[in-house]
C-alpha cells in the first residue's frame, strides 16, 4: 500500500508518523518502543490489533486503531488517497468519553417455544448447560421422549414483556403432559393465564415475533425451525447466556427537560413515536427510559428537542468534534469534494472490506465513519458536517434495516429542506440501501463533483444537541452559497416559530407556565404574550395547554432569530383596581365577566355593591368585605326557591 507521507502530514500536523513494513512481525520490536513512550497512540492496522493489544497491556493512555488499507490504501485511487488517510488518522485521535453500563444477570433458566420434535431436539442440546423447559405449541404427533431430562408442557404464549435476565410471559391453553403418554402426549385440562418467568426465550415457534424489534431484543433468540443451520445457530448463541453481563446505557435522560406533558395535556412524543423496543414510556410529566430493554437505536437522543435525552456512545458534541478532525484535516491535505459515509460498523466494515479486496475500493474522496447505531445521528450532526465542508452526505443502511428508521428519514428530509434552502444544489444527504458492494461502489461513484464551502468553519462546541445544531446553522448560513433569512421545514422539525390568532387569546399566560424552553414569555409589570423563537423546539406543549386553542405551531428557521429580541405577541391594557389603582389582570377580560355577571346573574343585580368587588384586585376585595361588613355568599337578594318535580306536577295538575 502506498503512502502519501506529505499529504498525511500536511492533514495532521501534530501526528509524528512512522511507516513499517511488518511492524506485526519482524519490525515488532518498533511497535514495543513506541509503547514505551508518553502520549497517545495510534496503530493504523486493524488486522493485528489483537496482538498490538496483548503488547501494550495496560499501558497508560491505552491504543487507538484506525483502519487506513481497506478505507483508502487498497482502492483504484489508492494513490491519491493520502489527505483520506490524513483525515482518518486525525478523527481517531479524538478521546471518546466513557459511557456508564448496564448489569444483566441470567441463571440460565430457559424457555424453548416450539410445535415439535425442533423443540425438543433443541431442548436436548442444551439440557446440559442450562434450565430447560420445552414448550409446545398445539402439538399433534408428537412422540414423548424415552427419558424426561427437562419439563415438556403445551401452550400459546398470548404476552411476552421484560427484558434478558427477566422475561415474564403470560401464556394461554397451558397443561402438563400426562405421565402415562405413550406414542403421543396427551395432556391435562388447559388453562389460561398462566405466568412464566425466565432468563432465555428461544422461540422456535415459527410465528410473528413476540416482541417488536424482536432483533434487538436481548436474550430473546429466533429461528425458523425449518432451518437446520438457523436453529443450531440459536442454540449454540443460547448455551453461553449464563453469568453476568454489562451492556452500555445508550441513553442518558434528564427528566427536568422533557416536555413530553403538563398536567395530563401531551406536547412532545416523537421517542415514544420513534422507539422500536417500546424501551420508553409515558411516566407523568415526562417519560421513562428502560435502560434494561433499550437497544441503542438513539433514535429518542436524535429527535429530542429539548436534550433530556442525549446520546453515549458517543455524545452529541464529540460526535461533531470527531467530524471536524476528520473534514478539516482532509480538507488541509489537499483534498476536494468530500463525500462522508456514514455506517454502523456491523454491516459497513464489511461491506467496505469486500470492495476493498475484491473490487474498486472506496474512491479517495469518499471518507466512511462507523457509527454505533446510523439512527443516532441527527441534524446536528448533518448541518455540522456541511458546514466544516462535507460536499454530500450518504448513510449507508441494509437493504432490509433491522429496526424502523423513520427518525433517520425525518432527519435526511429537514437536512435537505435547509441544505437546498441555502443554494447546495445536487443530491447532498440520501441513504445507500444495500448489502451488495458492487452497489455500494456504483452509488458512491455516481455523486459526482459537488462542491462544498469554499471556506470551511472551523468552529468548536460542547452542549446539547439543539445547543450544536443552532450554532451550526448559524456558521452554516454565514457562508452558504445562497443565504436567505427565512426557510420553511418539514412538519416535526425541532425548530420553529408559533402562529397566534391573536383575536381569541384571553391573555391567560398557560401557554407561558408550561413552556419548558422559556421561548413564551411574560412580562410580570403588564399583560403582555412575547415570543423567542430561537428558543423554541416545537413541543406543542403550548398548542395543547391553550385552552382557547388559538396556537398553530409553525416550523421554519429564521435565521434572524438568533440575534433578535422577544418578539410581542399580544398585549393589552391591565385592570387597575377600582379602589387602590393597582394593576391586577386584563382590563377586556374584566369588563367582559362583569358585563356578562352585572344585571343577569341572581348574585349580581344592576347596581349592587358586589359588582364593584370584581373591579377589586385581590387585597382590596377582602379589606372591602370586612369593612362594609357584608357576605358575598349570604348577603344576596332572596332567591327564588328551586322548581321540584313536585311543582310541575303541581302546575300540571291544575292545567287539566
Amino acid at each position: 500500500m502506498r503512502l502519501d507521507t506529505a499529504a498525511i502530514r500536511r492533514g495532521c500536523p501534530n501526528c509524528e508518523i512512522r511507516s513499517f513494513r511488518h511492524l506485526c512481525g519482524a519490525e515488532l520490536d518498533h511497535f514495543r518502543n513506541a509503547a514505551k513512550a508518553d502520549g497517545p497512540l495510534t496503530v493504523a492496522c486493524t488486522q493485528q490489533a489483537a496482538q498490538f493489544t496483548d503488547e501494550v497491556g495496560d499501558r497508560p493512555g491505552g491504543i487507538t486503531f484506525v483502519n487506513i488499507r481497506e478505507t483508502a490504501g487498497w482502492s483504484r485511487d489508492g494513490a491519491n488517497a493520502g489527505a483520506k488517510m490524513a483525515a482518518l488518522l486525525a478523527a481517531a485521535a479524538i478521546p471518546a468519553p466513557d459511557f456508564p453500563l448496564v448489569t444483566l444477570s441470567s441463571d440460565g433458566i430457559i424457555l424453548i417455544y416450539g410445535r415439535d420434535e425442533v423443540a425438543i431436539e433443541a431442548g436436548r442440546l442444551l439440557a446440559d448447560h442450562l434450565d430447560v423447559t420445552v414448550m409446545l405449541k398445539q402439538p399433534t404427533d408428537v412422540t414423548p421422549p424415552a427419558a424426561a431430562l427437562f419439563p415438556i408442557v403445551k401452550g400459546t404464549i398470548r404476552n411476552a414483556r421484560g427484558h434478558f435476565g427477566a422475561f415474564e410471559l403470560t401464556i394461554d391453553d397451558y397443561a402438563q403432559p400426562h405421565p402415562s403418554s405413550r406414542d403421543r402426549f396427551v395432556f391435562g385440562a388447559p388453562r389460561n393465564g398462566a405466568t412464566s418467568r425466565c432468563d432465555l426465550v428461544l422461540d422456535l415457534s415459527g410465528e410473528p415475533p413476540l416482541f417488536p424489534a424482536h432483533d434487538l431484543r436481548d436474550g430473546y433468540l429466533r429461528a425458523d425451525p425449518r432451518d437446520p443451520a438457523a436453529v443450531l445457530r440459536a442454540v449454540l448463541a443460547a448455551r453461553d447466556l449464563v453469568g453476568r453481563f454489562d451492556k452500555p446505557r445508550y441513553v442518558d435522560f434528564t427528566p427536568s427537560l422533557c416536555a413530553h406533558s403538563r398536567s395530563k395535556l401531551i406536547g412532545c412524543h416523537r421517542c415514544l413515536d420513534l422507539c422500536p423496543t417500546g424501551a420508553i414510556t409515558p411516566d407523568g410529566d415526562h417519560v421513562a427510559v428502560n435502560a434494561d430493554v433499550c437497544a441503542g437505536c438513539g433514535q429518542c437522543a436524535a429527535a429530542c428537542p429539548t436534550g433530556a435525552a442525549s446520546y453515549a456512545l458517543p455524545p452529541a458534541d464529540t460526535q461533531l468534534q470527531i467530524l471536524r478532525a476528520l473534514l478539516l484535516s482532509y480538507r488541509e491535505a489537499g483534498g476536494t469534494h468530500p463525500v462522508l459515509l456514514l455506517h454502523d460498523g456491523q454491516h459497513g466494515t464489511p461491506l467496505i472490506d469486500a470492495l476493498a479486496r475484491h473490487g474498486d475500493g472506496l474512491p479517495a474522496n469518499v471518507l466512511p465513519l462507523a457509527v454505533n447505531e446510523l439512527t443516532q445521528v441527527g441534524l446536528e450532526a448533518v448541518i455540522g458536517a456541511f458546514a466544516y465542508g462535507a460536499a454530500a452526505v450518504r448513510f449507508l443502511l441494509r437493504a432490509k434495516p433491522r429496526h424502523d428508521v423513520t427518525g433517520l428519514l425525518q432527519t435526511i428530509v429537514t437536512a435537505k429542506t435547509i441544505l437546498a434552502g441555502l443554494g447546495f444544489e445536487g443530491s447532498r444527504v440520501t441513504m445507500i440501501e444495500t448489502d451488495d458492494p458492487d452497489i455500494l461502489a456504483d452509488q458512491l461513484t455516481g455523486i459526482g463533483p459537488l462542491a462544498g464551502l469554499d471556506i470551511p468553519a472551523t468552529f468548536r462546541t460542547v452542549g446539547k444537541r439543539g445547543d450544536l445544531l443552532r450554532f451550526g446553522l448559524s456558521e452554516l448560513h454565514r457562508l452558504a452559497p445562497k443565504p436567505v433569512d427565512v426557510i420553511a421545514l418539514p412538519e416535526g422539525a425541532p425548530i420553529g416559530a408559533i402562529t397566534v390568532d391573536t383575536g381569541g387569546c384571553t391573555l391567560c399566560l398557560s401557554c407561558v407556565s408550561v413552556c419548558p424552553t422559556g421561548a413564551l414569555r411574560a412580562d410580570p409589570e403588564r399583560p403582555v404574550l412575547k415570543f423567542v423563537e430561537d428558543a423554541c423546539v416545537q413541543c406543542g406543549l403550548c398548542q395543547s395547554t391553550c385552552p382557547e386553542k388559538v396556537i398553530t405551531l409553525t416550523p421554519q428557521i429564521d435565521f434572524r432569530a438568533r440575534r433578535a429580541q422577544a418578539q410581542v405577541i399580544k398585549e393589552e391594557e391591565p385592570a387597575l383596581c377600582v379602589r387602590c389603582g393597582t394593576p391586577f389582570g386584563v382590563k377586556s377580560t374584566i369588563d367582559r365577566i362583569a358585563a356578562k355577571l352585572e344585571g343577569h346573574h341572581w348574585m349580581y343585580p344592576t347596581g349592587d355593591r358586589r359588582t364593584d368587588a370584581l373591579r377589586m384586585c385581590a387585597d382590596c376585595r377582602v379589606i372591602v368585605m370586612s369593612e362594609q361588613q357584608f357576605d358575598p355568599i349570604q348577603d344576596v337578594p332572596e332567591r327564588a326557591p328551586p322548581r321540584t318535580t313536585d311543582d310541575y306536577l303541581r302546575q300540571r295538575g291544575s292545567k287539566e
